[in-house]
């Protein structure tokens, strides 16, 4: 049944499994879904501002794309040469850096998902981060500006290091023997896609990392981890126990759909499937548009790449090679913008429907 993300939430919140792994499309709604769900923890019990700012992070701590807003470059140091990424005044650093003194730990997660030689460099309030890249011959380059995917790893890192501290607070029984019991109340950790700009080998180490904490977990926290990651997912999938697994699904309605995922549909869960879905849909409900061409163009690619043929339109009917090689192209990768519109003609729906059907009959779909 298609729901507001409000119930899906809810539903979440009811479920008793240690963790709970959502695999969603980008653009579906996987940040808005963990926004939606820490409204609702905070809902739960009624007080001033101050008291649900404070039920924030008793109750949730959560990773998602307005975590990275606590950091911004300074664009008057910029323009004096200087780089600088700001750390906004906020409870959350403050504790880790400030009270645990954790920047060393910090840094030491950045390099292992990005590289030895490039350093942050803490200043010392706490308030900003520079960076150097070390060179050879003990040489090094200083006040560099990092990617944005090096950036959203050294937010990551940080955040990484703050849940291993909750967690092994927590898992201290006596709550007298604590340093801290800020997270004494602690109920949920929600992880929203931390996989930005990773490659293969980082991503497998991050979705290892991420298992083993959760393995560690000795208290009632729970987890929710959302991704679009494919590779990410199966990882997580296999590494951990306790848990269920869902897609997350969103419709033209603007309503969601939480479907649970069970058994060997998660360990042959893959983009190329979710591809294929996709494109049955729009043929069966007659909504083909533009768009499907170039999907329909990516699961030959992957098809191809996968049965071992030197391109993907040795995959096409041979009488009819070159013209839908053309057709695919030009409607998948043209750059004439301004002549483009949304809603195909007749033919090149037949068009898109003709060519699924000739893979999926053709190359053993199942």
């Amino acid at each position: 049944m298609n729901s507001p993300l409000r119930n899906i939430a809810e539903k979440l919140d009811k479920n008793n499994k240690k963790t709970q792994l959502i695999y969603a499309f980008n653009g579906t709604g996987k940040t808005r879904l963990s926004q939606t769900f820490k409204n609702l923890i905070i809902s739960q019990r009624k007080g001033n501002q101050e008291d649900h700012a404070a039920l924030t992070r008793h109750k949730i701590l959560y990773y998602n794309a307005f975590t990275e807003d606590l950091f911004v470059w300074d664009n008057d140091k910029h323009q004096e040469g200087e780089h600088q990424l700001i750390i906004q005044p906020n409870s959350f650093t403050d504790w880790i850096l400030k009270d645990q003194g954790q920047d060393q730990n910090i840094v030491r997660y950045f390099q292992s998902y990005t590289h030895q030689r490039l350093l942050p460099h803490f200043n010392e309030d706490f308030s900003a981060i520079s960076f150097s890249l070390a060179g050879d011959n003990d040489q090094r380059i200083d006040n560099i500006k990092i990617s944005k995917g090096e950036e959203n790893n050294l937010i990551w890192s940080l955040f990484f290091t703050l849940i291993n501290l909750v967690i092994a607070e927590r898992n201290i029984t006596d709550k007298s023997e604590r340093s801290t019991n800020e997270f004494d109340h602690l109920r949920y950790i929600f992880i929203d896609d931390p996989v930005s700009s990773l490659d293969e080998n980082h991503l497998i180490q991050l979705a290892v990392d991420i298992a083993q904490l959760i393995t560690s977990c000795e208290s009632d926290i729970k987890f929710i981890i959302t991704t679009h990651n494919p590779l990410f997912y199966n990882v997580l999938y296999n590494e951990l126990t306790s848990k269920d697994s869902y897609i997350l699904r969103r419709f033209e309605d603007g309503k969601f759909a939480l479907e649970e995922k069970k058994g060997d549909s998660n360990r042959s869960f893959s983009y190329h499937l979710y591809l294929k879905q996709l494109l049955q849909e729009a043929v069966k409900e007659n909504k083909i548009e533009k768009y499907h061409f170039t999907l329909l163009r990516n699961l030959y690619e992957k098809t191809a790449s996968f049965l071992g043929y030197p391109q993907w339109s040795d995959l096409l009917p041979g009488d009819k090679k070159l013209y839908l090689t053309r057709i695919i192209n030009f409607t998948s990768h043209s750059t004439l913008s301004n002549e483009m519109v949304s809603e195909p003609s007749e033919p090149e729906k037949q068009t898109v429907a003709f060519l699924l059907n000739h893979l999926l009959e053709n190359y053993n779909f199942k």
